[in-house]
């Protein structure tokens, strides 16, 4: 029951979010604004998970995962329903940008992996951060196809409204993945205060270097998110291309995640992050290089999937076996507020480097650059418990 009420609730918070680029074009269209003011609403959002995501990771540690949830949820809704009345950009970096932004941090699949670190047994872990990871996968899957027939035969505010209506039913899901409150603990360890994780996990370097690889991460997602269907329509393909194309990468992501949890339990993590990483650059520069085709879109979505989130099991498996899990949530939501700067950038490039050149290839070129780098960054991680973490529990 709490592998599955929050899978429920990965499928409804990732839906709406990553149906995102869905929405450019008849945003645009409505309004008449450039693709700017649409991006710096989008990375507005990815900038506000990510800062909120340590916060509310470090109280779901303390106060248990219902509430951080609940509010979570309220404040995603409202921001989807505002957003059919956002008609100036300023409104819509309120709503689309702020509201969503931080009701993702409280209601997002992390911290749905933050009550599976506390309420599953450690020899499940990896493979329930899979399950979690893909059920997201699979509300982008479901929502990205659906946005765009809603959207072609209700209109976009209606179809805002309606996935804002059906955030709400994280609400009651979140009873189910209800992790308790941290116990006043009488050892050294338990007795840490989040800062002093905080610091202990920042002075750790495989942690730093964890980290720093999670920054391409979220650069790479945000950017064929918000980005990656306008660029298919500028190529000269139907929209239907694009946003069936985003939805296989929902499909085969699930298969990714399960596939990056179980091995996650046989192989180091790192060496799976590292080839994740080099996977994604060799498979965008194929992209880009070859004329523009459905079969290619298709392709690409395809492979895209299956490293899309495939990261997400071994990076929260290594933050638990270097700190375990007291402090996982804040850890783990320390670690995204890095993923999400690169969402931020990989966002505010993409739509600044369409409207001043024409083109994504200057966004691609860096998406790559990055994939190698955190493909080196990976792997001089060591994988085994952090020393300050030891001398806590000693």
């Amino acid at each position: 029951m709490i592998v599955l009420a929050g899978c429920c609730i990965a499928v409804i918070s990732f839906g709406p979010r990553s149906a995102m680029g869905v929405f450019q074009m008849p945003v645009l269209n409505t309004f008449g604004w450039g693709s700017a003011a649409f991006s710096v609403a989008l990375a507005i959002q990815n900038l506000l998970w990510g800062a909120f995501q340590p916060f509310s990771g470090a109280l779901a540690d303390r106060y248990g995962s219902l509430r951080v949830l609940m509010v979570g949820a309220l404040f995603y809704a409202a921001g989807l329903i505002l957003m059919a009345w956002s008609s100036t950009p300023l409104a819509f970096d309120l709503t689309a940008g702020a509201l969503i932004g931080v009701g993702l941090s409280g209601s997002s699949f992390n911290l749905v992996l933050g009550a599976f670190g506390k309420l599953v047994p450690p020899e499940k872990q990896p493979m329930a951060f899979g399950l979690g990871s893909a059920a997201g996968s699979f509300g982008q899957f479901l929502f990205s196809p659906l946005a765009g027939g809603l959207i072609a035969a209700y209109g976009w505010q209606t179809t805002v409204i309606l996935f804002g209506c059906v955030t709400l039913a994280i609400v009651p899901l979140s009873l189910a993945v209800a992790s308790p409150p941290a116990p006043v603990a009488t050892d050294t360890r338990g007795g840490q205060s989040s800062l002093a994780a905080l610091r202990a996990a920042m002075s750790d370097r495989s942690y730093v270097l964890l980290v720093l690889g999670f920054y391409t991460c979220g650069f790479q997602l945000a950017f064929v998110t918000v980005h990656f269907q306008k660029y298919v329509i500028e190529s000269g393909l139907p929209a239907s291309t694009g946003y069936w194309a985003f939805a296989l990468v929902g499909m085969f992501n699930v298969i990714g995640s399960l596939s990056a949890g179980w091995l996650s339990q046989r192989m180091p993590r790192r060496y799976i992050l590292s080839a994740i990483y080099l996977a994604r650059s060799a498979s965008t520069i194929l992209f880009i290089l070859l004329p523009p085709s459905t079969a290619g879109v298709y392709l690409f979505g395809m492979i895209t999937g299956l490293l899309w989130l495939s990261t997400v099991p071994p990076t929260n498996s290594i933050i638990v076996q270097l700190f375990g899990a007291r402090h996982f949530a804040m850890l783990s939501g320390f670690a995204f507020f890095s993923h999400q700067v690169g969402g931020f950038c990989g966002v505010l490039i993409g739509g600044y480097a369409r409207e001043m050149f024409g083109s994504y290839t200057i966004a691609w070129a860096i998406s790559i650059a990055l994939g190698v780098f955190s493909a080196l960054v990976n792997l001089p991680i060591v994988e085994r418990p952090a020393r300050a973490a030891a001398e806590a529990t000693a």
